[in-house]
């Protein structure tokens, strides 16, 4: 148990900070669709907060969207700006670049779909470090877009990393981990998929609410578990795994619903956003491990690890408890 209860101070004192926001970095989205009359249509999402938005403007060569927008719309944590058929003059889209401005200041990422006339797509994401693209019909994608989000969704989202890593501490031994987190990964599949194919409809607002008193609720059990109260959930951790895995799932299919995903490949882009998702989830139990295999090649005093253990996950119910009454107060709208 010592080296768990070090485990645990690294790994949420590391972690905890960032709970209060706790919110993933919502990725930008441009669309760019050409039409068989020499036009094209563009849509344009960029991540806002209130009335902020993140300071990013798309530019396609040639001035293509210089002009204003044609429409400007206020979404759930997006501003959305179309431009309808804009006279590509006859040269098409091949060889045009796209380019993020300010995307190199920030700390997201920005999806591109491209559909040209004979139907060829890309999918891509610009980051800071690369905020171009050079259109090439030919080439196409050369990663998976959607992997490469969902990857990102779970590394950065640190309300479901903290999760994860409670049912980490709370599992005893490989088999129960296995279960643990085989259980939780079945669960968010099935909801993530539902809701993003709008199969079931779910109120996001509550969805996130509940996610933070998801790990409220592990904070307590883990308190349980270090004072010895070893109930149902220290038992059998996948049955809580489980029930929770369905509402993270949920929330998960928020943040794709908020991207969007490109008509002519739901399935294919739901399917890469979800092993995206299991990547990051398993190179985060990966690191865990390997943590907890380094920390047993570390003497310390005997009082350490449960001084640290306790203060780790107080400090984890104190902030999930906050974030869970901030994310209700939104959900419910009270003034």
């Amino acid at each position: 148990m010592s080296l768990r209860q070090l485990l645990a101070a690294v790994i949420a004192l590391l972690l905890v900070p960032a709970v209060a926001a706790a919110h993933e970095v919502r990725p930008a989205m441009i669309e760019i669709v050409e039409r068989g009359d020499g036009t094209a249509d563009v849509t344009w999402k960029q991540p806002s907060k209130g009335l902020l938005v993140v300071p990013l403007i798309p530019s396609i060569s040639g001035g293509l969207i210089d002009r204003a927008p044609d429409s400007v719309e206020a979404a759930t944590n997006f501003e959305i700006r179309k431009w309808k058929r804009l006279d590509l003059h006859g040269q098409g889209l091949d060889r045009r670049v796209v380019t993020i401005r300010g995307l190199d200041q920030t700390i997201t990422d920005a999806l591109v779909l491209i559909r040209l006339k004979d139907g060829d797509e890309t999918q891509t994401v610009l980051t800071p470090a690369q905020p171009q693209l050079t259109i090439n019909g030919r080439s196409g994608a050369s990663v998976p877009a959607y992997l490469v989000l969902g990857i990102e969704h779970i590394l950065t989202g640190i309300d479901h990393l903290l999760f994860v890593f409670g049912l980490v501490l709370l599992s005893t031994g490989w088999r129960q981990l296995w279960r643990t987190i085989t259980a939780f990964t079945v669960a968010h599949s099935i909801t993530l998929a539902l809701t993003a194919l709008r199969l079931i409809s779910v109120n996001p607002g509550l969805i996130e609410a509940m996610v933070a008193f998801s790990i409220l609720f592990l904070a307590v059990e883990l308190v349980r578990k270090q004072r010895g109260e070893l109930g149902l959930t220290q038992r059998r951790p996948w049955i809580v795994a489980f029930g929770f895995g369905l509402l993270h799932g949920a929330a998960f299919a928020g943040a794709l619903k908020e991207i969007g995903l490109p008509d002519g490949s739901i399935a294919a882009s739901l399917f890469l956003f979800n092993l995206g998702v299991e990547t990051g989830q398993l190179l985060f139990v990966g690191l865990v491990l390997a943590l907890l295999a380094l920390f047993r090649r570390v003497r310390l005093p005997a009082a350490a690890p449960g001084l640290a253990w306790t203060t780790a996950t107080y400090a984890i119910g104190s902030f999930s408890t906050f974030w869970f009454l901030e994310r209700m107060h939104a959900a419910l709208g009270i003034a």
